[in-house]
C-alpha cells in the first residue's frame, strides 16, 4: 500500500473546477477551458506523499520551470499562458500557479539519461542494459554514458511505480512517427539543459519530460528541469563509484531508510513525519539549486 499519508482537501475557488490532486500539484479548469496548475509544497518518496511539506518548494519549482521554459523555447513550445493568479484564489497561490493551454497529453514519460544512476544503474548491473539499450562494460554508479540515451516510461497513478518500457513499446502505443519525435525532442532538450547546467558547475545526470499535442504540434508541459524531475549533482564533487551528492530529495530517502526513522519501507505502514532539520536541509538544497542554475537570489 502507498499513496497519500493524508490526502489534502482541494481548495474551492469560484469559477474553477477541481480536476485532480497529484503528488505535488493540484489541477483545475477555468470556465473558458484553460488549465490551472498549482504547485504545492508537498513532497513524496518511495511512492508515498509524505505528511510534511517543504516550505517554498512549490514556488521554487514553478519559478525554475519558467526559467528553463525560456531557454528551450526555440526547441519546443510550452503550455504556459500566464502566471496570473485567478480571481478569488488564495493569496498563497502567487508564484506557484501556471495558467496553461489544455493539451492532449502523450501517455509516455520521456526520460533522458546522461549518467548511470537510479533504476538505470540497477538494470545495468543485472544485464548491462538500460531499458533494453546495451551499454559497454565497466560503468559504475555515477558514470557518464558514452552518449545520452532516451529511456521512456509509462506514467503510473499516485502510489504506483512508473514503468520503464522500450522505445519499441512506445512506438507501438503512440505510433512510430510520434515516438521518433518524442525521442528527438527529449534528447535535444536534455543536451541543451546539460550544457547550460554544466556551465554553472552542475551535472544534469538525468531528467524526465511530459509532452502533449496541441493542433498536431508537440508541446512540453508540466514542470521541467527541476530537482523533482531531474538528478542534479555538483560537478566539483562528481566521482563515479558511489552515490553522488545531489540537489534533490535524496536526503529524504536516506533518512527514511535509516534506523533513525524506524520505518520499514517494505511494510504497509505509512512513513513518519520528517524531523525539522531534514525539512530545512531539503529546502536549502532546493534554494541552492535554483540560485546556482539561474544566477538569481531566492530571497
Amino acid at each position: 500500500m502507498s499513496g497519500f499519508v493524508t490526502k489534502p482537501e482541494p481548495v474551492q475557488v469560484p469559477g474553477l473546477v477541481h480536476l485532480h490532486t497529484g503528488k505535488v500539484r493540484d489541477l483545475y479548469r477555468t470556465e473558458s477551458g484553460e488549465l490551472v496548475m498549482v504547485a504545492s509544497d508537498r513532497t513524496s518518496a518511495y511512492d508515498w506523499v509524505l505528511p510534511n511539506e517543504i516550505p517554498d518548494k512549490g514556488r521554487i519549482l514553478t519559478q525554475l520551470s519558467l526559467w528553463w521554459f525560456e531557454r528551450i523555447a526555440d526547441l519546443v513550445p510550452n503550455h504556459v499562458i500566464s502566471t496570473e493568479v485567478p480571481a478569488g484564489a488564495p493569496a498563497d497561490w502567487k508564484g506557484r500557479t501556471l495558467v496553461c493551454r489544455s493539451l492532449d497529453m502523450v501517455p509516455v514519460e520521456c526520460v533522458a539519461r546522461g549518467y548511470l544512476a537510479g533504476s538505470g544503474l540497477e538494470e545495468y548491473r543485472a544485464s548491462r542494459t538500460v531499458c533494453g539499450i546495451a551499454l559497454p562494460e565497466g560503468l559504475d554508479d555515477g558514470s557518464e554514458l558514452p552518449a545520452p540515451i532516451y529511456t521512456p516510461a509509462l506514467k503510473a497513478e499516485v502510489g504506483e511505480h512508473d514503468e520503464n518500457v522500450s522505445y519499441e513499446e512506445t512506438a507501438r502505443r503512440v505510433g512510430a512517427d510520434l515516438a521518433a519525435q518524442l525521442r528527438q525532442l527529449t534528447l535535444a532538450v536534455y543536451s541543451r539543459a546539460r550544457d547550460i547546467a554544466r556551465d554553472r558547475g552542475i551535472i544534469l545526470a538525468d531528467t524526465k519530460f511530459e509532452f502533449g499535442l496541441l493542433d498536431g504540434e508537440l508541446v512540453i508541459g508540466d514542470e521541467v528541469l527541476t530537482p523533482d524531475s531531474s538528478r542534479f549533482w555538483p560537478a566539483d564533487q562528481w566521482e563515479p563509484g558511489h552515490a553522488q551528492p545531489s540537489f534533490d530529495k535524496q536526503i529524504i530517502r536516506d533518512w527514511l531508510t535509516s534506523p533513525a526513522s524506524g520505518w520499514d519501507r517494505k511494510s504497509e505502514q505509512p512513513p513518519p513525519q520528517l524531523p525539522a532539520e531534514v525539512v530545512e536541509k531539503v529546502r536549502s538544497k532546493y534554494v541552492e539549486a535554483y540560485e546556482l542554475i539561474t544566477g538569481l537570489s531566492w530571497a
